[in-house]
Order: C-alpha cells, then structure tokens, then sequence
C-alpha cells in the first residue's frame, strides 16, 4: 500500500504534468544548470494514469521534433520521473552513417530505462544537448550497450545497440541518472556548434583531437 507521502508526490507529479500539457506547442526545455537534470529521476510507478501518461509521451515527442532531436528524457522538461523518448530518422550522408553507425531508429518510449556495456568497445564522436544549448563535445561511449526497460504499456524490453542508436540511449538514459553528456565529454574538444560545422564537420573526429590536443580512444 502505499504511504501518504508517495501519495503526495504521484499527486504532485500529475499536477506538474498536467500544468505542463496545458499550453499549447512545445513544453519548455530546461537548460542546464537547473537542479532536476542534476537529481536522479524516480522510477515510474504508475504516477500518471495510461491517460495522462500518453498525453505526456505525444507531448515528449512532439518536443523533440520541434527542438529538433533524436532523444529526450522527462527531466529536460523538469519533471523528475524515469521515462524517455527516442527517435532518429537518420538523414546523414553514406560517409557518416557509415562512420558513426548512424541508421534510423524508430519512435520509442523508454520507461524505468538502464544500460549495460556489451564487450570494451568504445566509440568516441561530438555529441550535443537540447539542455545545453549551443556547444559540442566529444565523448567516448560504449560501442554496444544491452538496454533493459519497459514501453508506455509496460511490455518489457530487452535489446543491444550499436553505433549511434547506442550513444542515444546511453546519453537519454544518463539524463534519467542526473548524468549530462559534459560529465564524460573530453573537455578540450568543446566547441560551439558554429566551430563543429565549420572546422570539425568530419564522419570522425580525428583531426579535431590533432588540433585541439586530445585523445581519442583505440
């Protein structure tokens, strides 16, 4: 049974989220430096009825799409409960999809999400935010990752990732740990978005990691 303090804090939650849904267009993207990307969020548990909870998800994707991105996690909304979307059409030229791993992905609700590293494999690649707008940086990732979770029914999943579709669901879920992409980035390679299209707007970062004094991963 639950307490009355989990009580007030599904109610608390369902107010947020409903105050959210109330405008329309986009929900506002918090930024970095806001204390709800910094606390791990609480895994969902039924605090938002099938109903709400959709009216959510639909919102959470929209969201993305407007940003634009290929992934976003409840809390970059400022609401602190364990579920993510994720989706990547993949629009990118032979080269970097073939560089990066970078294929499409289709639209996925990700609820009470973790991920394991699957072999030593790392892949390193400039990576950006929707809550830190504006930069760039490199990070080195697990290549392949085992995600566990479940949908917005509550189906189980169970699934490997490579390439990008494995960066996504590492760094949304990371959001979900009070994780920003900055914490594992190599912090010589930040560069605004204006630097990354005009001097490292290679498949690969190499030459950035020449130029800039870093190191790259084997």
């Amino acid at each position: 049974m639950a307490s009355e303090s989990d009580r007030r804090t599904s109610r608390r939650l369902r107010d947020q989220v409903e105050r959210l849904l109330s405008h329309e267009g986009p929900l506002p993207i918090v930024a970095a430096g806001d204390p709800v990307l910094r606390r791990p969020a609480a895994p969902f548990d039924g605090q938002l009825d099938p109903a709400l909870l959709a009216r959510f998800v639909a919102a959470l994707r929209a969201t993305m799409h407007a940003a634009p991105g290929v992934g976003l996690a409840a809390p970059q909304v400022g609401v602190g409960l364990r579920i993510a979307v994720v989706e990547d059409p993949a629009p990118v030229p032979e080269e970097v999809r073939l560089a990066r791993g970078r294929v499409p992905q289709p639209f996925r609700v990700l609820v009470n999400p973790a991920y394991e590293a699957v072999g030593a494999g790392r892949a390193a690649f400039f990576e950006g935010c929707l809550s830190v707008p504006g930069w760039q940086a490199v990070v080195a990732r697990h290549a392949r990752v085992r995600l566990t979770a479940l949908d917005e029914h509550g189906h189980p999943v169970d699934e490997e990732f490579t390439g990008w579709p494995a960066r996504i669901v590492q760094h949304e879920t990371d959001h979900l740990d009070g994780t920003l992409y900055l914490d594992r980035a190599e912090l010589r390679s930040l560069s605004s978005n204006q630097a990354v299209a005009g001097l490292w707007n290679d498949p690969a970062p190499h030459r950035a990691a020449e130029s800039l004094g870093f190191t790259l991963p084997d």
